[in-house]
């Protein structure tokens, strides 16, 4: 049931402090790997599940729509829809915040 889509995303913001991109992933679609390279923030904007693979492992992040969460710079993951509808989310970097 593993699909090759790639996520579609669309930059809202791009400031010299931050960045927001809204990203939307059909089931199965995957962002392809990437490194943060500031802190940064996701909001989402659907429920879902949001699995991410990197170096240490899988996890997988329930995802509630308006319940945000933080994340350091440094962070190397490829992240894709686990669940079974679209996703949506949108990613607030803090560009004056590089890691």
């Amino acid at each position: 049931m593993t699909s090759h889509h790639t996520a579609e995303h669309a930059r809202q913001i791009d400031r010299e402090e931050i960045r927001v991109t809204e990203w939307r992933l059909a089931p199965g679609a995957t962002t392809g790997h990437h490194r943060h390279d500031f802190d940064y923030l996701v909001v989402p904007l659907t429920e879902g599940l949001l699995r991410a693979i990197s170096a240490t492992g899988q996890t997988e992040t329930p995802l509630q729509p308006g319940r945000p969460y933080f994340r350091k710079a440094g962070v190397e993951h490829d992240v894709s829809n686990a669940g079974p509808a679209p996703l949506a989310f949108l990613e607030i970097e803090l560009k004056d915040r590089p890691g």
